[in-house]
């Protein structure tokens, strides 16, 4: 799989070439179809944003179709077309997230990518009379 990885603030991403992860329990694979820039990815870029680690593939808008899942995974989701949640972690309570909570594309590797690894809550049907880039549009970069 290819990602688009920054490995040194103010930098140009870098392509590289990464291995195709073992798929953990409870997550799954997805093959990325179409990811959406987000004003976050400039500010990770230039230094602007919270506790940045490096190297790390941005994004955190994606949309594509599900090509393997974990153990415990529904398999109704294998082979679907979806749209990606990038929150991860956000608590119980409704109201303010959890110090654990996390937008793919930093600390965990995000969407410029050929393929994600995510949690299955991060999974939400893909609308079938939207396009891919609509799709990938919407999660963080539409609501924001």
């Amino acid at each position: 799989m290819k990602s688009a990885v920054l490995k040194a603030l103010g930098d140009a991403l870098e392509i590289e070439t990464r291995e195709r992860p073992r798929i953990p329990r409870g997550e799954v694979l997805v093959r990325l179809r179409s990811a959406a820039l987000n004003r976050r990815d400039y500010w990770i870029t230039q230094g602007l944003y919270p506790d940045i680690h490096l190297p790390v593939t941005l994004g955190s808008d994606g949309a594509g179709v599900v090509c393997e899942i974990g153990e415990g995974v529904q398999t109704h989701w294998l082979n679907r077309e979806v749209m990606l949640y990038p929150g991860l972690s956000w608590g119980e309570t409704p109201k303010v997230q959890s110090d654990d909570f996390q937008v793919l594309g930093m600390p965990r590797d995000g969407t410029l990518s050929t393929h994600i690894l995510v949690p299955e809550p991060c999974l939400y049907p893909k609308p079938s009379q939207w396009s891919f880039e609509q799709a990938a549009a919407l999660p963080l970069a539409g609501l924001t």
